[in-house]
């Protein structure tokens, strides 16, 4: 009996000898510790520290040296303008979205940023209301993108903006308002709703929340009579619900589909035993502990599974939403481009005619011209935001002593600067509303263009869009002393516009002459990169300043 009883014991001894030294060679820190220093989006770095401290409590050895993961919290965009320049630390990165990398590298020094290597979760990007709020949406928003921009158009006046206001986050500091925008826009062009996306976006860019925290926050405070409606994360509304519990916010989920939050892996060490520390530890969150305390945060797995965080009765849709296609890297660079060139100032000189045939009466409407114009300008200048400059001229014949065909009532600076003790903006209301026609004047348009335009490409601003606005009822110059021809003008303007300072005509006609000059009126705006309207219709000129809003978009090229 005490020979097999010696073999059972010799047996288990070689088989823990065995396990110990499997044991100690999977765990062996004889040589210190191998720092794996991780840098994560500000939203996933909870999450990411709790699966690196339990990867760090198993003691998984690289080359006798046990990997020390640390993981620090950044936004995206800084860890990326930080590696488009040189100067990150980090070994292992996670951002939030590979949409706003892919705009980083149309950037300088964009090029310098590695390719991703897979996503570790996702969070779809959603509208958002306070529970509290969100029946009264019923009869005025229903989710959807095409709402949120029909909500949002600063030209819609009868539309669902009267009962709801959007609020949003800045595409080019946060990922959820970057591919919010980039849903939005596609969705848009999708409908060939090209010109309400760019009133919704001039209006959202005043409607700005500085990061999801602060977005969530306002939507549950009560400010008027409108409905706040927000665009973020779903895993922000599990995070803001998880804090403040008493002021709930739920999900609307378009029903177009939606773009998702991704959480890109981006391996930024050179270094080969960090190296091996890195793919050992994106191995890890890919292990069902690691993917359970991910789905606990709020996140959802990569193929959009979601856990108990997300339930309906917290206000979420378990099931994965619609997935709209993503953009490639060409339209997401295109899009950047649109809303920072878009949101650039306005920097406006308006001419106004005042000539004789101002006075005449507009059929059907029971207003003279001039009155329509005032209300075409009133209208008009309400679309440009606080930060704009704008100015008034007028203009006919002999306006302003003998040579002078145009006459400065308001002069061209900020609208929230005050002048005399006045306001530029409240000024120009009340000099619009009291401006007469000249009975006896002709019209002098082809000098004051000249000396306008001089004056705009002297003081031509970098920071800002520089527009010429001539409102009249015709492109006609019948200056009875001759003054600058129709020629020399075209040929002064051609001669003067620069691409690289770009001053453009928006021309704004209204009356039944219009059409009679619209050839030399195209003419004018041509020239400089601009674009003619005929106004029949006061309500048109919302759609014609949103059109020159559009070109914008393309300055200095648009028909090129």
């Amino acid at each position: 009996m005490l020979v097999p009883l010696a073999g059972a014991v010799a047996l288990a001894v070689l088989l823990g000898v065995a396990a110990f030294v499997i044991f100690n060679r999977d765990h062996d820190c004889t040589g210190g510790k191998l720092p794996l220093r991780v840098v994560a989006a500000p939203d996933i770095q909870p999450a990411l520290n709790k699966i690196a401290g339990n990867y760090n409590k198993a003691l998984h050895s690289i080359d006798s040296k046990c990997v020390e993961v640390t993981v620090a919290k950044e936004s995206a965009a800084r860890t990326a303008n930080a590696l488009a320049a040189g100067k990150v630390s980090a070994d292992f990165w996670v951002a939030d979205s590979s949409l706003l990398m892919e705009s980083m590298r149309g950037q300088s020094g964009g090029d310098r940023l590695p390719q991703v290597e897979g996503s570790i979760a996702v969070s779809p990007v959603v509208l958002a209301a306070a529970k509290s709020a969100a029946p009264k949406l019923s009869d005025s928003l229903q989710p959807s993108w095409a709402g949120m921009i029909s909500a949002a158009n600063v030209a819609n006046v009868d539309g669902p903006g009267k009962k709801v206001r959007v609020l949003a986050l800045d595409p080019q500091k946060n990922s959820a308002g970057l591919t919010a925008l980039l849903a939005a826009a596609g969705t848009a062009k999708e409908a060939g709703q090209d010109k309400a996306l760019v009133g919704a976006l001039k209006e959202l860019s005043n409607r700005l929340a500085s990061d999801s925290t602060a977005l969530l926050a306002s939507l549950t405070v009560k400010s008027g009579s409108r409905v706040p409606v927000g665009v973020t994360s779903e895993q922000a509304i599990h995070a803001h619900n998880t804090k403040k519990p008493e002021s709930p916010v739920v999900a609307l989920y378009p029903q177009e589909g939606t773009l998702n939050l991704d959480y890109p892996v981006t391996i930024l060490t050179k270094d080969p035993a960090v190296l091996k520390a890195a793919a050992s530890f994106k191995q890890d969150l890919t292990t069902e502990s690691a993917k359970k305390t991910l789905r606990d945060a709020g996140f959802r797995d990569v193929d959009g599974t979601a856990g108990n965080a997300l339930s309906q009765d917290k206000g979420f849709a378990p099931e994965k939403p619609a997935a709209l296609a993503p953009p490639d890297g060409t339209t997401v660079t295109r899009m950047v481009q649109t809303w920072s060139r878009l949101n650039l100032g306005s920097r406006l000189l308006t001419l106004l005619d005042v000539s004789g045939t101002m006075a005449l009466p507009v059929p059907g409407t029971g207003m003279t011209r001039m009155q329509a114009i005032n209300k075409i300008a009133t209208e008009g200048l309400g679309l440009f935001p606080a930060d704009s400059e704008l100015g008034l001229w007028t203009f006919s014949t002999h306006l302003d002593g003998r040579d002078k065909d145009w006459k400065e009532l308001v002069s061209l600076g900020p609208v929230s600067e005050t002048v005399d003790g006045t306001l530029r903006k409240d000024s120009l209301v009340k000099t619009f509303a009291s401006i007469q026609a000249k009975a006896t004047g002709d019209t002098g348009l082809n000098d004051t263009i000249k000396a306008a335009y001089t004056e705009l490409t002297k003081t031509y601003r970098e920071d800002k869009i520089n527009t010429l606005l001539i409102l009249t009822d015709g492109a006609g110059n019948d200056d009875p002393d001759g003054g600058v021809k129709n020629s020399e003008i075209l040929q002064f303007l051609k001669k003067t516009y620069n691409q690289k300072r770009p001053v453009s005509i928006l021309l704004i006609a209204f009356g039944p002459e219009a059409e009679q000059g619209k050839k030399q009126m195209d003419a004018l705006a041509k020239a400089t990169g601009g674009e003619a309207y005929i106004a029949k219709d006061i309500l048109q000129v919302r759609d014609f300043f949103l059109q020159g809003m559009e070109r914008r978009l393309c300055t200095p090229n648009c028909d090129g």
